[in-house]
C-alpha cells in the first residue's frame, strides 16, 4: 500500500505506523483531525511531503465530523482543526502548505455550493494531491536521473523514500530512478541518530527494492568521503527559503561541509511545494526541538545518566552555498536559486479539483 492512503468505506485515513519499523509493519486508522495531528507529532507519519497530504487529509477529516450545514459555522471548525495541525510539526513548511490550500478550497466550494458539497470536495482534493505527490516524486525521480553515474556510491541521510511521501520518495526517490534504470549504484546510509530513520526506514526500503547498501553511523561519513567511497550526496529537505538555504533532517548540514571539503556534489530533492518563497534566508526557519528523552534512550532503553541534559534540535540548515543543485519535479536548479527556485514555484500548477 502506500504509505497512507483513504478507506471510504471507514471515513478513515490508514496510515503505516513508522515508529514500528523495522520490527513490524502495523497500521494506523485516523478517524479525527486530532487522530491526524497525533500522528503528525509522533511521527507515525512523517517526512515533509507525506505530512502535507496528511494535513489535507486532516482537514477532510475535520469537515466529515462537523454536523452543521451553517456555512459560517463549517469554516469556523475548519480554521480550528487549521490550528490543530500547524501545531504538530514547525519546521516542515508543506504542512502549512497542504493545510492552507485544503482550507481555500473548502471556503470556495462551500460558498459556491453549500457544507454537503465541500466536504465531499475536501476528499476529492486530498486524493487529488495524494496522487499529485506520486507524480512529483517520479518526475523528481527521471531529473535527477541526470546527475547519477553508473556505478556510483551515493551517501544520503534520514529517510526520503515511499515512506516520507505518499509512495516512491524525493532524494531515494532518485536513487530508486538510478537503480530501475540498472545504473549499479551503491548507497552509504546514515543511521541518522536520534530516531535512526535512515537505520529503520531507509534501509529497509532499500533492502526491499533490492539496492545495494551499506549502513554506517553518522561519524563515518567523513572517513568514507577520505577514503575515496563517496561519489555523490543526495538528502530530501523540509523546508527551502527563497535563497537556498535548506532545512534538513539534523546532520545534514555536516555532510554538507564534508562533502565540499572533499569535493563532492551535495543534491537537494524536494518537491516545490518545500519551497518558502515568504523567507529570505534559512535564519527565519523555525526549527522544533524534541524531547530530549529521543537523545537519552533509544527505543526506550537508557543510552545516557539518569537526569543528563540533552537538546534535540529535529533540523538545521544547510546554507546555499554548499549546495549543488536542487532537483525538483520542475528539473534540476541550479544557482544563483534566488531565480531559479522563483521560476519554479511559478511554474508549479496544482492538479484541477
Amino acid at each position: 500500500m502506500r504509505t497512507l492512503e483513504y478507506d471510504e468505506g471507514q471515513r478513515a485515513l490508514i496510515l503505516i505506523d513508522q515508529t514500528r519499523l523495522p520490527r513490524e509493519s502495523s497500521f494506523v486508522s485516523c478517524h479525527t483531525v486530532e487522530d491526524v495531528a497525533h500522528a503528525i507529532s509522533a511521527l507515525q507519519v512523517r517526512g515533509a511531503p507525506a505530512i502535507g497530504v496528511a494535513a489535507a487529509y486532516g482537514m477532510a477529516l475535520a469537515a466529515q465530523t462537523h454536523h452543521s450545514a451553517d456555512r459560517s459555522q463549517f469554516i469556523d471548525a475548519l480554521e480550528q482543526a487549521a490550528i490543530t495541525l500547524r501545531r504538530a510539526r514547525p519546521t516542515a513548511v508543506n504542512l502549512q502548505w497542504g493545510v492552507e490550500r485544503a482550507l481555500a478550497h473548502a471556503r470556495a466550494v462551500a460558498e459556491g455550493e453549500g457544507v454537503a458539497a465541500a466536504k465531499e470536495a475536501l476528499i476529492a482534493l486530498a486524493n487529488a494531491m495524494a496522487d499529485e505527490d506520486v507524480a512529483r516524486n517520479k518526475q523528481m525521480g527521471a531529473h535527477g536521473l541526470e546527475l547519477i553515474p553508473s556505478s556510483a556510491n551515493i551517501l544520503t541521510h534520514c529517510n526520503t523514500g515511499a515512506l516520507a511521501t505518499v509512495d516512491y520518495g524525493t532524494a531515494l526517490g532518485v536513487v530508486r530512478a538510478a537503480h530501475e534504470a540498472g545504473r549499479a549504484i551503491h548507497v552509504y546510509v546514515d543511521e541518522t541518530r536520534p530516531v535512526l530513520q535512515g537505520a529503520r526506514l531507509t534501509a529497509w526500503e532499500l533492502q526491499r527494492l533490492g539496492v545495494p547498501m551499506t549502513l554506517i553511523t553518522d561519524s563515518m561519513a567523513g572517513h568514507f568521503m577520505s577514503r575515496g567511497k563517496v561519489d555523490l550526496v543526495i538528502v530530501g529537505a523540509d523546508r527551502i527559503a527563497a535563497n537556498g538555504d535548506v532545512a534538513n533532517k539534523i546532520g545534514t548540514y555536516s555532510l554538507a561541509v564534508l562533502a565540499r571539503e572533499h569535493g563532492l556534489p551535495f543534491y537537494v530533492a524536494a518537491p516545490t511545494s518545500t519551497v518558502d518563497l515568504s523567507l529570505a534566508s534559512g535564519a527565519q526557519i523555525p526549527i522544533e526541538e524534541r524531547s530530549p528523552r529521543e537523545v537519552t534512550q533509544v527505543s526506550d532503553v537508557a543510552t545516557a545518566p539518569e537526569g543528563v541534559h540533552a537538546a534535540n534540535p529535529a533540523f538545521d540548515v544547510t546554507p546555499a552555498r554548499l549546495v549543488t543543485a536542487i532537483i525538483t519535479e520542475r528539473g534540476v536548479l541550479r544557482p544563483p536559486y534566488v531565480e531559479s527556485l522563483a521560476r519554479a514555484v511559478r511554474g508549479a500548477s496544482p492538479v484541477a479539483v
